[in-house]
C-alpha cells in the first residue's frame, strides 16, 4: 500500500523530538506524502484529551509541517478537519515514536496513543509506535532509536498489508530496549498490566515551606503473562498490540441484561 498513500504523523513529545524525526524518516520509505501535524512542546499523559477553555494556535514549521499549542488530540483534529479539509484525507496514521513505552495500561494515559485513537475514530488506518527505554546508572536515557529506526518500516509494511484490519481498531507497536541485532522476533500480543504498587507519590517542600506532589511509576517488567505486551519486549521483541476503540464488554452486558430486568 504505496504509491498515493498520504500520511499523517503526529505524537506527545513535541515538534521538537527526536522521536518525531526518526518517524519521519521512516515513513519516507514508504511514500512522499508526508504531513506532520505535532505539538509545540510535551503532551506526554494527555490522554485522548480535548483543548475546549482556550484557542489553539497553529504554527507553521515548514511545507506539510506545523505545530500546535494543544494536545495530540487537537493536532489530528485540526489536521484532518482544517488544513487537509479541502485536499486527501490521509489513508494512515503514525504517532510517535515515543520516547519510551506504552506498555500495558499505560496506553489510557499516553498522548502517543490518543492521536491514534483519534485517527482511528476519524475511519483513518491508525498506529502508535513507542522504543522502550530505561534509565541508566547515570539517571539518563540511553534510547535505542536505532532499532524503531531498522524495524520501523518492517513492522509498517506488515500491517498495512493485513487484508482483514477491522473498522475501530488501532495498532499499538513497542520496540524493545535492544540494539538491532539482538531483537529476537515480532509479536502479536495483548495488553499486559502493572502492579499498581509500582505507583509512587512523592511528597516535597518547594522553597516557602509549602508541600507539593511528584506522581510517577517505579521501574517494573508488569504483569508480564504470556503474550502480553510486557512480555514481548522483555524477551527483546517488538510488541504488536491490536487495541479497540469501543470499550463495551459484550460478555458482562449480557449479565448485566438480566441483572436489570
Amino acid at each position: 500500500m504505496t504509491g498515493n498513500l498520504r500520511v499523517l504523523i503526529s505524537n506527545d513529545d513535541g515538534i521538537d523530538s527526536p522521536g518525531l524525526a526518526v518517524l519521519v524518516g521512516i515513513a519516507r520509505n514508504i511514500t512522499d506524502d508526508i504531513w506532520i501535524v505535532a505539538p509545540e512542546s510535551e503532551q506526554s499523559g494527555a490522554a485522548h484529551s480535548l483543548t475546549l477553555t482556550k484557542p489553539l494556535r497553529l504554527r507553521q514549521v515548514g511545507e506539510r509541517h506545523y505545530a500546535v499549542l494543544g494536545t495530540p488530540t487537537d493536532c489530528v483534529m485540526l489536521a484532518v478537519y482544517h488544513l487537509m479539509r479541502r485536499q486527501k484525507r490521509p489513508d494512515l496514521l503514525l504517532s510517535g515514536i515515543n520516547l519510551g513505552g506504552n506498555l500495558g495500561e499505560d496506553v489510557t494515559y499516553s498522548g502517543t496513543v490518543a492521536a491514534a485513537i483519534e485517527g482511528t475514530l476519524l475511519g483513518i488506518r491508525s498506529i502508535a509506535l513507542s522504543q522502550v527505554a530505561q534509565l541508566d546508572k547515570d539517571c539518563e536515557w540511553p534510547v535505542r532509536w536505532e532499532t524503531a529506526e531498522h524495524y520501523g518500516p518492517e513492522v509498517i509494511d506488515k500491517l498495512l498489508a493485513m487484508e482483514d484490519w477491522p473498522d475501530g481498531v488501532l495498532m499499538n507497536v513497542n520496540f524493545p530496549d535492544a540494539v538491532p541485532d539482538d531483537v529476537t522476533k515480532m509479536a502479536a500480543t495483548t495488553q499486559g498490566q502493572r502492579d499498581t504498587r509500582d505507583l509512587t507519590i512523592d511528597e516535597r517542600i518547594d522553597p516557602r515551606g509549602v508541600p507539593y506532589y511528584w506522581i510517577g511509576f517505579r521501574a517494573s517488567p508488569g504483569f508480564s503473562g504470556t503474550n502480553t505486551d510486557f512480555d514481548a519486549v522483555a524477551r527483546g521483541g517488538i510488541s504488536v498490540t491490536p487495541l479497540r476503540v469501543n470499550m463495551s464488554d459484550a460478555s458482562v452486558r449480557e449479565r448485566l441484561c438480566t441483572a436489570l430486568k
